[in-house]
């Protein structure tokens, strides 16, 4: 065996495990995806209560689904407007981008929901998808169009484009802060408020913006060459987009980890759990968890 063969090896060796320590960087040692409930039709919108609680969607079914911290499944409410993305507000009211009306929704505890939107200059939204709760109170939500089978309505585009909206903290002004995506979809932002991102899934790229004190946004930049249906972010500022399972970028915009999951499309993640160290996955019928070494934010 020669000394170039010898060193050649080495340096596989050595990069290989430097991969691998990188791979391995936000995951905890040994865990792998966990499959904890199936049977749905499609799950989407996990969203995290004080509690570490998480609520999800099964679509398709009308549903939203609780799985608590002590690991039992129950219904929260079966008639939610065909919830999509969810998101809790300050006040622990669960908020849903209901698109059967093409409404985004506020549900309190007992499933007493509200309509907070309702239309745009007096025509329908295109179907809100998915949503993130400023620290000020605002709320950022995407408006892309996907044609549901169960619209009695036309079901052709009511905006004038598919766009990035943002609703007062006192619920009474709505505005669009972006009107230069083709399909914008993920959306989540960074705990102090200044910075927000925003998948432009039908472009297959993530943008990311400066948040100014009055709501808009500004100062857009390519964060990456890829789309996302549901966005999360962990306390190291790492953002986690999906589609073909969960792929994690830093906060420079480089990927340090791709998280393979068993199902035909990754809808959407979030942290939960008491800890906040462990990671849900909405995928196709099924939800997953994996525990991991950082921490979501609430």
């Amino acid at each position: 065996m020669s000394r170039l063969f010898l060193i050649l090896i080495s340096v596989a060796i050595l990069s290989f495990g430097a991969y691998a320590q990188k791979k391995s960087a936000i995951i905890a040692p040994g865990a792998k995806v966990e499959k904890l409930a199936d049977g749905f039709s499609f799950t989407e919108g996990p969203a995290v209560d004080k509690q570490g609680n998480v609520f999800f969607t099964d679509q398709p079914n009308n549903k939203i689904l609780k799985w608590s911290t002590d690991g039992k499944l129950t219904t929260f409410h079966t008639d939610a407007g065909r919830a999509n993305g969810l998101y809790f507000d300050h006040n622990g009211n669960l908020l849903s981008c209901s698109d059967m009306d093409n409404e985004l929704w506020s549900i309190d505890m007992q499933g007493k929901p509200v309509v907070l939107v309702a239309e745009y200059n007096g025509k329908k939204l295109n179907g809100p998808n998915d949503l993130w709760v400023h620290p000020g109170g605002g709320i950022y939500f995407t408006d892309p169009l996907y044609k549901r089978p169960y619209w009695t309505r036309d079901p052709e585009r009511q905006q004038d484009g598919e766009h990035v909206y943002y609703l007062s903290p006192d619920r009474k002004n709505l505005t669009r802060v972006d009107v230069n995506l083709v399909k914008p979809n993920g959306i989540i932002g960074t705990p102090d408020g200044k910075k927000l991102y925003v998948a432009d899934i039908g472009d297959r790229k993530t943008y990311v913006y400066d948040i100014n004190p009055d709501g808009t946004l500004s100062n857009r930049k390519l964060f990456a060459e890829m789309g996302s249906d549901g966005m999360t972010i962990d306390h190291k500022g790492n953002i986690y987009l999906t589609g073909r399972g969960v792929t994690v970028f830093n906060p420079k915009g480089e990927q340090i980890e791709h998280i393979p999951v068993e199902a035909n499309w990754t809808a959407n993640v979030c942290f939960g759990g008491k800890d906040m160290k462990t990671l849900y996955i909405t995928a196709s019928q099924y939800l997953y968890s994996l525990r991991m070494k950082v921490k979501g934010v609430r």
